[in-house]
């Protein structure tokens, strides 16, 4: 092993790894230096591999200023001396305890505690075993929930875009047939004045909402002219923002002290975000600048005094990105508030994005907490043959334990705060992340380790506290052990119709895991009617994606076996559909994930009403209208059609509520 090789495990950096085939990749030399300088470990020669190898063994040979352990089990201290400490727990509690050759009796008290062991203060996290669950909320019952993009949801008023009003609506059109939850795309904080900003996974923060989901129309909001089938977000987002800012300026004013309490409970992080928002707005305005890396230096840092006049010159932009925080939260909990009024067990499952955009709020006002210099994505895999790089950043894992996991504790909070679960997006990045150096390529990454058994206590303790369950999407290249972890920590994983094969062909209802998600298909996967019909075979020959296939023809003809394999998975007795006759297959493909043990099935909106076109086309910016489709009516109104009614019947029959 070279001593780069070295570094970079040292570093938490794998120079090895194996694909989704099982074959063994090795990482170049070029990429592990690139990604080493990124990470502040310089590599360039011999002598800085030495400096920077000697600074990490002497950053670890300090005690740590976290520890996490499993309730009932004891504390292993990273020293080998004998004494007494003292423990003070979440509650305030204080005592003293005994250390014995570094080890510490079990703590029965499950929370966040601190220990002081001389001069070193440890931050303890003494946490559940489990998350919390589907049988803590149910027993003996087996779920359904649908799935929808928020903003694909149409009124009965004329609104360019879904937003949480119309999110209420449907929690209770769905709530009043049978489901348990409703499962949502990421509501996290984008950027307001920009248009072009509008996938959900490209955040600015995922500890804030998007403010253009508020509804205003409490405050007697009109509507936002002609809907589409696609959202027109560049003519949509600045027509809310505006008819936002009018009700803001008109009626703000009335609410008084709710609004000044909520700012000040929500305390600096949300002040940061909305002088953020007002910076962002103002340069973007001014200079086209999309992130703050383009603003003029004395603007980087939030404490500067440039920021701080700013603040006091714009005091009223920045209470008016502080309302929009208070509407979004309203309203947000006002969609939790009508799901469960509406019968379901569980309401809203939220969905944690990856990561974040590095120009965006947090990087703004706690870049320290981020990666810098690198995008985080996903290798070659069948998902993606020529790897994905997302442009978006994560969390570095030394800031991570260095600030005592403090940011990740609030974007679990923050996601948790209006709903009764949890999808965390790429569950690996717990425990590993393919970072890329910024302008390589994907396949010129490495994957970077996560203090994955600290990070799934927070989320076991999290999930607890808000008695909200947690399903991990981990579809793709699956870590050894990773699935045996999420099982003991009782997060659901995500079993999805057409990667459920074996040798054999597609794998019977009844050998589907039990405690899984079972789904019909994914935001980024093919509906099923568009499965059946090839449609998203079209779409990769006409834009000339890349294909395991050799050609069209191929292609094709493998999709013509495989719906022959499907069909006769399905084993309805009945002959096969032709290609035009989704409807039947739609039936079948309901009725077929309904029938698993899975404790919770989810689908799609899209797959109810039986629609060709999917949300999202992974790799694609343009070439693809990604989260432009609209529902063809009223989530009511759909509910209503005989076709989907019989598909809910089928749910119910299977999964009664």
């Amino acid at each position: 092993m070279s001593s780069l090789q070295k570094l970079a495990i040292a570093a938490g950096l794998q120079p090895e790894w194996r694909d989704a085939g099982g074959r063994r990749q090795t990482v170049s030399d070029e990429a592990l230096r690139a990604i080493l300088d990124c990470l502040g470990h310089p590599s360039a020669s011999a002598t800085q591999i030495v400096d920077s190898l000697t600074a990490i063994a002497t950053r670890t040979a300090r005690a740590p200023r976290f520890l996490s352990v499993d309730v009932g089990d004891p504390i292993q201290l990273a020293t080998t001396l004998s004494g007494k400490a003292e423990l003070t727990l979440e509650n305030g509690t204080r005592t003293s305890v005994t250390i014995d050759r570094g080890a510490l009796k079990p703590i029965e008290h499950i929370g966040y505690h601190r220990l002081e062991v001389g001069d070193d203060l440890i931050d303890l996290l003494v946490g559940p075993r489990r998350c919390y669950t589907i049988a803590d909320a149910v027993r003996g019952r087996k779920l359904w929930a649908p799935a929808v993009q928020i903003p694909s949801l149409r009124s009965e008023t004329a609104k360019a875009f879904g937003d949480f009003g119309t999110l209420a609506d449907a929690a209770r059109a769905f709530g009043e047939r049978g489901a348990d939850a409703l499962a949502i795309s990421p509501m996290h904080a984008l950027f307001p004045a920009d248009a072009s900003r509008y996938s959900p996974y490209a955040p600015s923060s995922r500890q804030f909402l998007n403010g253009l989901y508020a509804d205003s129309s409490a405050f007697g909001g009109t509507s936002d002219g002609p809907v589409s089938d696609l959202i027109d977000w560049q003519s949509g987002i600045p027509t809310k923002l505006a008819r936002l800012r009018k009700t803001f300026d008109q009626d703000a004013r009335k609410l008084g002290k709710p609004l000044d309490a909520f700012r000040r409970e929500a305390g600096d992080d949300l002040e940061r975000h909305a002088e953020f928002d007002a910076l962002h707005a103002h340069f973007f305005a001014t200079t086209g600048a999309r992130g703050w890396q383009q603003w003029p230096a004395e603007y980087h840092n939030p404490d500067s005094p440039a920021v701080r006049r700013f603040v006091t010159e714009h005091a009223e932009d920045v209470t008016f990105y502080v309302f929009l925080q208070w509407l979004a939260r309203r309203d947000l909990d006002a969609a939790q508030t009508a799901a469960k009024n509406a019968g379901m067990a569980i309401g809203l499952i939220a969905d944690l994005a990856v990561g974040m955009d590095p120009g965006g709020s947090h990087g703004w006002s706690r870049r320290g907490d981020l990666l810098t210099g690198l995008s985080i994505g996903a290798p070659p895999d069948p998902l993606g043959p020529d790897g994905q790089s997302w442009g978006i950043t994560g969390f570095d894992p030394h800031a991570l334990r260095e600030t005592s996991f403090a940011p990740f504790i609030a974007t679990i909070r923050a996601a948790l705060a209006h709903a009764g679960g949890i999808r965390i997006d790429h569950a690996f990045g717990l425990r590993r992340l393919w970072v890329v150096p910024e302008g390589a390529s994907a396949a010129e990454g490495a994957y970077l380790d996560m203090p994955f058994d600290d990070m799934m206590r927070i989320i076991a303790m999290e999930s607890q506290r808000a008695r909200a369950i947690v399903i991990g999407e981990d579809l793709g290249t699956v870590p050894d052990g990773f699935r045996e972890t999420m099982d003991a920590r009782a997060m659901l994983g995500m079993r999805v119709l057409w990667f459920e094969r074996d040798t054999d062909g597609f794998v019977p209802p009844a050998k589907w895991s039990t405690d899984a998600v079972a789904m019909t298909g994914t935001h980024d996967l093919a509906t099923v009617a568009g499965w059946w019909s090839v449609r998203d075979i079209d779409w990769t020959w006409e834009l000339g994606r890349k294909s395991d296939a050799v050609d069209e023809q191929a292609d094709r003809a493998a999709r013509a076996e495989d719906r022959t394999a499907l069909w006769s998975a399905f084993d309805t007795a009945s002959d096969q559909p032709a290609l035009e006759d989704t409807a039947a297959v739609v039936d079948a493909a309901i009725s077929h994930v309904a029938s698993t043990p899975c404790t919770l099935a989810i689908i799609p909106i899209e797959d109810l009403a039986g629609l060709i076109e999917q949300p999202n086309l992974p790799g694609t910016i343009d070439e693809h209208p990604n989260w432009r489709r609209c529902m063809p009516d009223t989530t009511e109104a759909l509910l209503q059609r005989p076709e989907i009614a019989a598909r809910i019947d089928t749910l119910n029959a299977a999964r009664p509520a």
